[in-house]
Order: C-alpha cells, then structure tokens, then sequence
C-alpha cells in the first residue's frame, strides 16, 4: 500500500541543517523535537539522494528508464531514504546518495509487481504503470530496479549490507506470497497478519534504519537499528490500514475491503460487531461495512497497538548516543502512527 504521503511533498522548501550540525568534538549536542526539524537535519542527504534516485531509474533501454522515472517522478514519501540517512548518522556514518537510494529502489521494484499482481488501476495520482506500458515491461522495470539495488547495497555498502538485504528481499516476497494465500480468508488469524505485514513492510524498513551501521560495521548499533525498524515497519502498516476506513488520503476508502485483504481493523470488528463477518463473507456495501467498522472502536484500538510498537521500537534505540538523530528517529517513529489522528 502507498497511501497519502506522510512527508512533505518536497524537503526543499525545509531549512537545510548542515550534516553532524552539534556533533563535532566539544561542541554541545543540538536536540530537535519536530519532524521539519528531522527533515532539516538530512535535508542535504534527501536532496542528493533524490537526484541520484533520478539517475539510476534510467537505463540505456529506454522502455525501462520510462517506466522507472513514471513511478519515481510521482512522487512518494521517501520514508526509506529518510530512515537510511538517520540511522547512519546516528552512529556517525555518512552514507552515500546512493546507499540511500537502496531502499526506494527496492520499494519501487515491488510497487511495479504489486500493482499487475493486484491489477491496481492507479498509483500515486496516476493510472498504474501497467496501463500504460503493459504488464510484461513493467514486471520486467521491476526485476531491474530490485537488482540496480542489489548492485548498489554491494557497492557501497559492503559484504553485510548486501546479506542483510537480500535477507530482506527474500522475506518481502514471502510476505506477498502469503498475502495472495490469505486474500479472503477470514479464519486468517492476528498472529498471521503480523506475519505477513512483518515480512512484506517491515522488513525492508528494518535494514532501512540499519544500513548506515552495517556498512560501517556498527554492530551492536546495526541490531538495535534494525530491531527499532521492525517494529515501525509494523506500526507503519497498521496505520496504513487505519487509513483505508478514513476519507482523505487520497485513495478510496475502504480499498482493503474491495481487494479483500483481511487487515487488523476489521479482525478487531469482526470480534466485536455481531453478523460483521458475514457481511463481509456476503459482499455488503463496502460503506457499511466501514461504517461498522469505525463505529465499534477497532480504529482507535489498532492505532493503541501502533502505538505502543512504536514505543517498543524507540527502546531499542537506548544504546545510541543521544542527540539529534536519536530525536529524529523518536520523531519519525511516533510521527508514523500520529499521521492517522
């Protein structure tokens, strides 16, 4: 799911913090408590970044550097880029454009396939890639973006960084795998739907937040990193699938229900509201439907549970030295469950 952006649309306009800004031997450490802050603070970064995402869509197949720059020029909320820059500043690696780039380029290559395999109509404002240029060249623009990133995680990350995130990978096409078994299933269970969003979202945010300590062989750091991503990564879904019941993000509401993807929302309804389940079993008018949804509380209760992910997460950061990338990732991390309120 891609839905309302949770960044601004440009980081441009944000007052640019210079790298390492209060971290310099002596100097006093410069706390933030905003997200333009945390932007401001890899403003720089992001803006390289972006052009560097720019030139690494292209490719001397012009058909694939088409279909790449489609979807890359739409737009998005570069949550992965962001992570990657304050991770690696946490523990005080500047990583490169590229290395920033890893995550987006992975994220693209997987919203390529999501939407021939969901036969999505429309992505980020525009008919989905495949209705333009047929479904054959945008799998094939996906397979190419997953391994420029592979290449690029290689090359400037080093051994570790391309392990973990081919470990990534592979559990992202788990997870897809295991969404299409239990399309529909409304026996699927929450234990299950954790498994699934942890494997499809949450772990390609996970080494997202570590890629910075792994390539500069940070350890100790890398897993407190990667463990805080992991459960953003899930607060971060359960939040998307929050806003599917609310109007406004830009999508239409109750999406979810349509393409019959069981999310934690409606397995805390169906608990609750009596008949819900076969209503939903029925095809009942998808308004309805959400409207019992967000009247029996299973909103509020899935956001309490992003919630408290997102304050387990945060505690694994105690190991990091305080200061302005340790606030930013608090920041970002709350921020993600806040978007819905």
């Amino acid at each position: 799911m891609d839905s309302a952006a949770v960044f601004p649309a440009s980081t441009d306009r944000l007052p640019v913090r210079p790298r390492g800004v209060g971290l310099e031997a002596g100097a006093p450490l410069t706390r933030i408590h905003t997200l333009p802050e945390a932007f401001a603070l890899a403003g720089a970064e992001l803006a390289a970044a972006e052009l560097r995402l720019a030139e690494l869509v292209q490719s001397e197949v012009a058909v694939v550097g088409a279909i790449g720059a489609y979807l890359a020029q739409a737009g998005g909320k570069r949550l992965r880029p962001m992570l990657t820059a304050l991770g690696a500043g946490a523990v005080g690696h500047s990583a490169t454009p590229g290395l920033l780039c890893v995550g987006e380029m992975i994220h693209l290559g997987s919203l390529l396939h999501d939407d021939v395999v969901d036969e999505a109509a429309d992505r980020r404002g525009k008919p989905a890639a495949q209705h333009v240029f047929g479904n054959a060249g945008v799998i094939l623009t996906g397979d190419f973006c997953l391994a420029r990133a592979v290449l690029l995680a290689s090359t400037e990350g080093g051994h570790l960084t391309v392990t973990r995130l081919a470990e990534a990978v592979t559990a992202m096409a788990e997870g897809e795998v295991l969404q299409l078994q239990r399309a529909g299933n409304l026996s699927t269970s929450r234990a299950e739907y954790v498994e699934t969003i942890d494997k499809k979202s949450a772990a390609l945010i996970s080494w997202c937040a570590a890629a910075g300590a792994y390539a500069s062989g940070a350890h100790r750091h890398a897993e407190a990193l990667a463990r805080y991503g992991r459960e953003i990564g899930v607060a971060f879904q359960i939040t998307d699938d929050v806003l599917d019941y609310q109007p406004g993000t830009g999508k239409p509401v109750g999406q979810d229900l349509r393409e019959q993807k069981l999310t934690l929302p409606l397995l805390l309804a169906m608990a609750r509201v009596p008949g819900l389940r076969e209503r939903v079993e029925r095809g009942d008018d998808v308004q309805g439907l959400c409207d019992s949804v967000r009247a029996c509380g299973a909103l509020e209760d899935a956001l309490a549970e992003a919630r408290a992910r997102v304050e387990g997460a945060i505690a694994h950061l105690g190991v990091l030295p305080a200061g302005p990338y340790y606030d930013a990732l608090v920041i970002l991390g709350r921020h993600l469950v806040d978007r819905a309120t």
